[in-house]
């Protein structure tokens, strides 16, 4: 039986968000005999070093990746309804050339799409592209948006797009599933659909916060400080694990 790879993946360094500590996320690497391990924090690669080091001592595949804001739009529309303009897209390095591209996507989010987020957009995929891989990310992702409001031709679309972009062999639909949010799961149902109907491989992800069951109130209580929201808020965002 092959061993699960975690491909989402969040560290303490998706600030504010990320409850994971690098070594507790390579010592349950070790407990569940995982291969490999993908970091995708928000929009930098502030813990990337630190992470393949460690991993790489740990006997442990290190997979450098990015949880991108990718605007559907263009990167340098800062008007005031581009804050809305921000969906997920996870990129993973597949070799040095994807490693020094997705410097450089991340540097463009920072300095050139910073809005909010440091957002990157179609041009910026399309000149960084070679050496990564895609996935379509989460229910966030501008494709989950698109089947959230029943748009499925623009999310047909889409997956074109980053097909096209990324090569047949470099672009995966992602798909989760997290228990109680029904609206969510119905999403990727959805996807899994997509991928049928395209012929689009699937990858399943977890969209890791933290590391142990017992971190989850800790990981909500630093997304309330992040969102400036309180345990007594109904409309507050929940964690997704």
């Amino acid at each position: 039986m092959s061993s699960y790879v975690s491909l989402h993946t969040h560290s303490e360094y998706s600030l504010l968000d990320g409850l994971s500590k690098t070594k507790d996320l390579l010592a349950k690497c070790k407990e569940y005999d995982m291969p490999a391990l993908a970091i995708t924090d928000h929009g930098a690669m502030y813990g990337a070093i630190k992470f393949y080091l460690a991993a790489r001592e740990a006997d442990i595949k290190p997979i450098i990746g990015v949880e991108a804001y990718q605007a559907e739009k263009s990167r340098l529309d800062k008007q005031a309804a581009a804050e809305r303009d921000i969906f997920h897209l996870i990129l993973l390095v597949k070799n040095y050339t994807g490693y020094k591209n997705l410097m450089k996507i991340v540097t463009a989010g920072h300095l050139e799409g910073f809005y909010y987020k440091p957002r990157i957009d179609w041009e910026i995929l399309e000149k960084y592209h070679e050496g990564i891989i895609c996935t379509s990310a989460c229910s966030e992702g501008l494709i989950g948006n698109y089947l959230s409001k029943n748009e499925l031709t623009k999310a047909e679309e889409t997956v074109r797009h980053l097909q096209a972009i990324f090569g047949e062999d470099n672009f995966y639909l992602e798909i989760q599933y997290h228990e109680g949010l029904d609206r969510v799961n119905e999403i990727y149902e959805h996807i899994k659909k997509l991928s049928r109907s395209l012929g689009v491989p699937l990858v399943a992800t977890n969209d890791s916060h933290y590391t142990d069951k017992e971190d989850a109130e800790a990981q909500e209580t630093l997304l309330c400080i992040q969102t400036q929201k309180t345990w007594l808020d109904k409309n507050r965002p929940l964690s997704m694990i």
